[in-house]
């Protein structure tokens, strides 16, 4: 009986602190988030690690799931100007309104706290700082996100971060 309670708490250990799984890009450093496109806002949601582990932190908009959270990931969310109310659930509810400004990029946090039965999530505002301070931040899998809903995918976000660059290298035309 103590050889399978081993086994078990062995399996549980590497399941939990288990590294990136192959394929896997781990971001040992600060994220580089791009610019919102232009006349547009972005919101960078993210969780730190901590309690709750095997809690997701799903994010929603007006019903509408945009994006899960998983302990160390974060998802970038583009939006139009004005006000957007946030909501997670477990077993308690909370909510957070974000006044999305234009060419503007705010910070969410998901924290997951002390719950009765279960974690509850915690929404709040955050700072660039905290979330670049962060380490081992992966991006949500894609299929966690909703692309309806705004939430960008790692390809996107990519592309995005290339467009500066490609533009300041491409040849100026002349003016006539």
């Amino acid at each position: 009986m103590n050889k399978l309670r081993s086994a078990i708490a062995a399996v549980a250990l590497t399941t939990v602190y288990a590294p990136a799984m192959a394929g896997e890009t781990v971001l040992l450093g600060p994220v580089e988030i791009p610019a919102p496109p232009a006349g547009k806002g972005q919101i960078v949601f993210f969780r730190p690690g901590g309690m709750g582990m095997a809690i997701g932190c799903s994010v929603n908009e007006n019903g509408q799931k945009v994006s899960s959270l998983g302990s160390g990931r974060y998802f970038v969310m583009v939006a139009a100007p004005g006000r957007h109310a946030f909501s997670v659930k477990s077993e308690a509810k909370d909510e957070l309104a974000v006044e999305v400004e234009p060419d503007e990029t705010q910070y969410v946090a998901c924290k997951i706290k002390m719950g009765f039965m279960v974690g509850r999530p915690d929404i709040a505002p955050s700072t660039q700082a905290a979330f670049q301070g962060l380490k081992h931040m992966k991006m949500v899998d894609a299929d966690d996100m909703n692309p309806a809903a705004g939430a960008l995918s790692a390809d996107q976000v990519t592309a995005a971060l290339a467009k500066p660059a490609a533009a300041a290298a491409a040849p100026a035309t002349p003016q006539q």
